[in-house]
């Protein structure tokens, strides 16, 4: 099975016949916590941007929606500042991958999107909104002293919280580079925000989403 059949798979078709629940926008606003936790207690600020990936449609009527989605966030964009950018994968995905310092405006501006894509009838080509995550100077200072004049290993500097329309569920996603995932990060983040986040129980759906680059983003 390939890459993009992967990810069909488990983000897709099998996410959707095996759902655990529903997908609810407003869980995603259990981002707006998850990001004061995140930093105070686990030392990763957010990098700055999110991203919602979806499955296109080669139709007039869902490039009309994807254009209604663009406007939302254009009107918004005035009042907070959030900027846009649209970004095609290698698989055949699309993003709407978004911009700024304020986390509440990202959360925000996702759930507005998503929201339109369900308003609109769309809401079964929604794979998954990606929040990231990068380690502050603080954790790293306390992730690298020893006491000894020496180093220890770093747990990782990015790490992202990735919400499965799909299951409709979140699960924490920390890689090392393009290939290798830090598991040890991510099961301190579900253990900090259990409870807090509405998280996916079973870790065969913990679908990593790689970055094309060690220092890049899911979304490019």
């Amino acid at each position: 099975m390939g890459i993009l059949d992967t990810l069909r798979s488990v983000l897709g078709v099998r996410a959707e016949s095996d759902a655990a629940s529903d997908a609810d926008p407003e869980d995603l606003f259990g981002m707006s916590t998850a990001y004061v936790t995140m930093e105070a207690d686990l030392g990763f600020a957010s990098v700055g941007e999110a991203a919602l990936c979806f499955s296109s449609v080669d139709s007039t009527d869902f490039a009309d929606t994807v254009d209604a989605v663009e406007a939302i966030l254009d009107a918004g964009g005035e009042e907070t500042g959030t900027e846009f950018r649209r970004h095609g994968d290698d698989h055949g995905y699309r993003w709407v991958v978004l911009a700024d310092d304020d986390p509440e405006d990202l959360v925000t501006s996702v759930h507005f999107a998503a929201d339109e894509f369900i308003d609109r009838g769309y809401g079964s080509r929604l794979l998954a909104a990606v929040f990231g995550f990068q380690r502050g100077e603080s954790g790293a200072s306390a992730s690298n002293a020893t006491g000894t004049g020496g180093t220890r290993e770093r747990d990782g500097d990015r790490a992202y919280w990735i919400y499965s329309f799909r299951r409709g569920s979140y699960y924490p996603f920390a890689p090392r580079n393009t290939s290798e995932r830090n598991e040890r990060v991510e099961f301190k983040l579900e253990s900090v925000l259990d409870g807090e986040l509405g998280l996916e129980s079973d870790k065969e759906y913990w679908y990593p989403l790689w970055p094309d680059r060690p220092d890049g983003h899911p979304w490019g």
